[in-house]
């Protein structure tokens, strides 16, 4: 007889609840977004998911979508970045210690730490290229979930507004501008606790928000990571959502100990006792963000204005050692990446309508500048202590001063030529320039037997046209189809750009701005009030691949990519008080040639690349004092080697006389295992304001690798060249989390 899980059990139950018939009441809907000022669908006062539902007659691909503010505090999250996987088919995970940046997935792409998802909150932009650890490095500890108002997301390049990042896709999260007084209090297993206060004053003629967030969490691993948060937020608001404005003053720190992914075999030579042991105890890391940032909303004329400014001042040091002794057999293979970041600059748009005699036209333009000023680096260390330079190879260590300037400006018309028949026609331009200061080109420069000088120093700059469209037809009021075409790109770090003019990297020129080139076809329908279903099949080429080098922690550019795959989203409120939301994504993913992965496997596979992933989501609102939400997130197998063993590759990557026979590495393809994961939080109002919620996370205690990657690196005692390993960071275990509530 079969075995039948709990999870299998719970998922059966869902689904049957999900097709009971049910019959939802109309109540009066509200606007989703600026452009989304009107509904099809009557379910907004009771639905959580109402913005998903509205985007009929309105959103120009069946890739962008509303999430409001309801659904994102009823989410099961137990990190922040986690509001994030209320975008279909984005799973948010980590690999490393809870300060670092988390580690998002997407459409058969391994966006690391947010390359190719350009990331917004509260107008300010997030991603750091040319950063310490990975290109477009998205942090997202500072932000408060409780705060978060809105959340706005789009997936492929047919966006005039969405830039450096983006093509992939971009999310932007609004921040309320009032807020409920209150405290809350939470403890949890695994040591965790939190402390939470806000507020808001009415002050002249606007509104004071406040907002003070305390963290700390240890985890289950054998170091704990000990991680302490303080989050604080100033934010002075006037005027409405059409005419007004917003000043938002933020102060962010973190210290935290890291257990990065540890390969296979020091678990099964007891090396480390479990999945949760670490080599290096000594790895953690510290994170500093401050920032100040301005909204403004302004009708004017007969159009509106939006603007935002911002200053950011970014400060991290990340210490991990993820080879060992491969490279310092004496003193390990710690390093040390650190960088001071300075980020100002600001956008501006304005929307007209403009007929085309009887024929709607709405006409958008815009305009952004960014300045990044930064000091970054990479520099061997023990027990977080800086070692000489000059006792590693050469391109172990880099210090650098970049100085960046990004500007765009865009414009785009939306016509509406018929009654079922619409486009969005879309044509944008970016242009960048960097200069870096190399402070080890001494060292860099040098050369000796088998290696060839280089320098980080240098500038480079580069311009790039995107055209984007999208053509709309709407045979009926609950039935939409959509074409679009789009270039997008994703910037290089700048530091690799300009070694590339004097090393042979085995790869193309490494462009600046790497285009990308998209193209999908989708379907939006409605066929009740209260159900809409989307359907989207993409194509993406990229023509420059961000590989992960997890020997050094570090992005690097690669050769060029294709992906293809489709994407189906389902949104259904079963009655009054219950919702439930699924998306599934299949994506297939290759390298347009042979890739050499520096562990003897030669083929097309992009590593870390998910071949699928998937959510399912249940909301309860309205049921007496009873709120909560049950969710499933889903992350597909994926390919962790590039290929086979090569015997050229094994003799390239490990030495003269190596083959696949006698290389310390795996004969055949690699392969990861994804995961699925049940979280529940259950929220119960009581008398007088209190209030109490329990967060149930990993529900069902699943045993699987949040991350896992293939390299090599070398344990005591392991042959000078080391020995290519799959490397996993687990899952937490089962674990839960208890929160008292008052409103003032």
């Amino acid at each position: 007889m079969k075995k039948t899980t709990a999870p299998a059990i719970a998922g059966t139950l869902v689904m049957g609840i999900a097709c009971s018939p049910a019959q939802a009441d109309p109540a009066p809907a509200t606007a989703a977004t600026e452009s989304t000022n009107s509904t099809t669908g009557t379910l907004q006062e009771i639905t959580v998911t109402a913005q998903r539902l509205e985007l009929l007659g309105f959103a120009s691909t069946a890739s962008e979508g509303v999430v409001d503010d309801q659904e994102l505090q009823l989410a099961p999250q137990y990190r922040p970045g986690q509001l994030l996987e209320t975008v279909p088919g984005l799973i948010v995970t980590l690999h490393s210690g809870e300060g670092k940046a988390n580690q998002y997935l997407m459409r058969g792409y391994n966006l690391d730490h947010g390359t190719d998802l350009e990331t917004y909150v509260d107008g300010m932009p997030i991603n750091q290229p040319t950063h310490a650890h990975g290109q477009g490095y998205t942090d997202l500890n500072f932000m408060i979930p409780e705060l978060t108002d809105q959340l706005g997301y789009t997936k492929g390049p047919y966006y005039a507004n969405v830039g450096d990042f983006g093509a992939v896709g971009s999310v932007r999260v609004d921040y309320r501008d009032t807020i409920d007084d209150q405290v809350s209090a939470t403890a949890g297993t695994l040591d965790f606790q939190r402390l939470f206060a806000a507020g808001t004053q009415a002050l002249g003629d606007g509104h004071l928000l406040a907002a003070v967030e305390l963290q700390h969490y240890d985890g289950p691993f054998v170091a704990a990571d000990d991680a302490r948060k303080d989050n604080v937020l100033l934010r002075y608001s006037d005027g409405d959502e059409k005419n007004g404005y917003s000043i938002s003053a933020m102060m962010y720190h973190q210290l935290w100990t890291n257990t990065t992914d540890i390969p296979i075999r020091a678990i099964t030579e007891d090396l480390v006792p479990d999945r949760f042991g670490t080599l290096d105890p000594s790895d953690g890391g510290r994170a500093w963000r401050s920032s100040l940032s301005f909204n403004l909303r302004e009708t004017l004329g007969e159009g509106r204005l939006t603007g935002s400014g911002f200053f950011i001042d970014n400060q991290l040091h990340l210490w991990n050692d993820f080879t060992h002794y491969l490279v310092d057999p004496v003193h390990g293979d710690q390093e040390d990446q650190f960088e001071h970041r300075d980020a100002f600059g600001g956008q501006a748009g304005y929307t007209l309508p403009l007929p085309l005699g009887s024929i709607d036209n709405t006409v958008s333009a815009g305009v952004l500048v960014r300045n990044d000023r930064l000091y970054v680096g990479r520099l061997p260390s023990e027990d977080r202590v800086p070692l000489p330079p000059a006792n590693d190879p050469p391109s172990f260590s880099n210090e650098d001063q970049v100085y960046l300037f990004a500007g765009a400006a865009w414009v785009q018309t939306v016509t509406k030529w018929t009654s079922k028949l619409r486009t969005v026609l879309g044509l944008r331009e970016d242009y960048q320039h960097g200069t870096d200061i190399d402070y080890l080109a001494a060292l860099h420069e040098e050369s000796g037997p088998g290696y060839t000088g280089y320098t980080n120093g240098g500038t480079a700059q580069q311009a790039l046209p995107q055209p984007k469209g999208s053509l709309i037809y709407t045979p009926t009021g609950n039935l939409e189809f959509y074409v679009s075409a789009g270039r997008g790109f994703h910037s290089a770090d700048l530091r690799g750009v300009n070694q590339d003019t004097s090393v042979d990297l085995g790869l193309p020129h490494t462009p600046l701005l790497a285009r990308q080139e998209g193209q999908e076809v989708g379907v939006r329908a409605a066929p009740m009030p209260n159900l809409t279903f989307t359907f989207a099949y993409y194509n993406l080429w990229q023509q420059s691949e961000t590989i992960i080098d997890p020997d050094v922690g570090e992005d690097t550019a690669g050769p060029a990519s294709r992906r293809y795959g489709y994407e189906i989203n389902v949104t259904y409120q079963i009655n009054r008080w219950l919702e439930i939301y699924g998306s599934y994504s299949g994506d297939h993913t290759h390298f347009t040639h042979p890739f050499d992965d520096g562990t003897g496997h030669v083929g097309e596979y992009i590593t870390d690349a998910p071949l699928a992933t998937g959510a399912l989501a249940l909301y309860v609102t309205n049921l007496g004092p009873w709120s909560g939400g049950l969710n499933y997130r889903y992350l597909g197998n994926y390919p962790l080697s590039s290929g086979p063993c090569v015997n050229s590759a094994a003799a390239q990557d490990f030495g003269p006389g190596y083959t696949c026979a006698n290389a310390p590495t795996a004969p055949g393809q690699v392969d990861g295992k994804g995961f699925g994961e049940w979280n529940l939080d259950v929220h119960y109002a009581l008398s007088g304001g209190w209030s109490a919620s329990l967060g149930i996370y990993n529900l069902f205690n699943t045993h699987a690798a949040a991350a896992e990657f293939w390299y090599v690196d070398r344990l005591p005692g392991e042959p000078a060249v080391g020995v290519a390993d799959v490397h996993e960071h687990p899952l937490e275990p089962l674990m839960a989390r208890f929160t008292i509530s008052k409103k003032l």
